[in-house]
């Protein structure tokens, strides 16, 4: 895929997210009834019907590419071509009437996220990046903040329940110890801050595919690093740890524990 092709699919990615992102808000702070899907998370009207919105405007503009979802499942392509969605990324704050979730859409070829959007509709900010094409904050160049040392950084986790039930408590208190200050401002939220410069680190125990793909180009683009919790640069594991870069060796050796 050239640059001018690339282009193209990320200003879709973005109008399409954006569009889906409008749809969400009209259930918002609305007393939105849920259900429970079979792993206990909740879902609503507005994780469907944008989701929906999102797989209509991709089959109409690209009936070649694949489409996976998180409500919806995958559908499998004819081209090397694949887009990653999650309607609304945070369900439980979108319920609770918190503004930090957000829509996220990721485009694929074969098999590397060239293209990642992170739109955030209750707060009215779109982070988005192209491989090679930087990453932008509502129309503006984007970069990760300068933050060299961990005693000034900032931290972004999903809360301390989920790092005592996925094993990884230890590992999280040795990074937050060494860290200026420490908030709960999770999900694709969390990565904006990071790519926009207003936060250095994220670390998340337990995500799904649909939750990493977009995030992984944003942060790159921005110039921080996205990996696992071993240090891999990957979307494909169900955790990820982002940092500003100058920061992912420090935090990788806070996570590894004493030697």
């Amino acid at each position: 895929m050239d640059e001018h092709e690339l282009r193209e699919v990320l200003a879709f990615a973005v109008e399409s997210a954006q569009l889906a992102g409008a749809y969400t808000l009209g259930f918002f702070n609305a007393s939105t009834p849920y259900e429970l899907k079979a792993d206990g998370s909740p879902v609503t009207i507005a994780d469907r019907g944008a989701e929906e919105r999102l797989r209509e405007r991709i089959a109409k503009a690209f009936p070649d590419h694949g489409v996976l979802g998180e409500e919806f499942g995958e559908i499998a392509g004819r081209s090397p071509a694949r887009w990653i969605v999650d309607p609304v990324d945070g369900t439980v704050s979108f319920l609770c009437g918190v503004p930090i979730y957000g829509t996220l859409v990721a485009f694929e070829w074969a098999g590397e996220v060239l293209a990642g959007v992170i739109h955030l509709p209750a707060l009215g900010e779109t982070v988005w990046a192209g491989k090679g094409l930087g990453c932008w904050w509502n129309g503006r160049r984007a970069h990760a903040s300068d933050v060299r040392t961990l005693d000034r950084a900032r931290l972004c986790t999903c809360g301390t329940k989920l790092m005592v039930e996925t094993g990884r408590h230890d590992a999280f208190v040795r990074v937050r110890d060494a860290c200026l200050l420490d908030r709960g401002w999770c999900d694709s939220y969390a990565y904006a801050l990071v790519a926009t410069g207003r936060a250095e680190i994220v670390l998340d125990p337990t995500l799904k595919i649909w939750d990493t793909a977009a995030c992984l180009p944003v942060i790159t683009e921005a110039g921080g690093v996205f990996s696992d919790w071993a240090g891999v640069v990957t979307h494909r594991s169900p955790e990820a740890v982002a940092t500003n870069g100058h920061l992912h060796a420090q935090v990788m050796a806070k996570i590894a524990g004493p030697t």
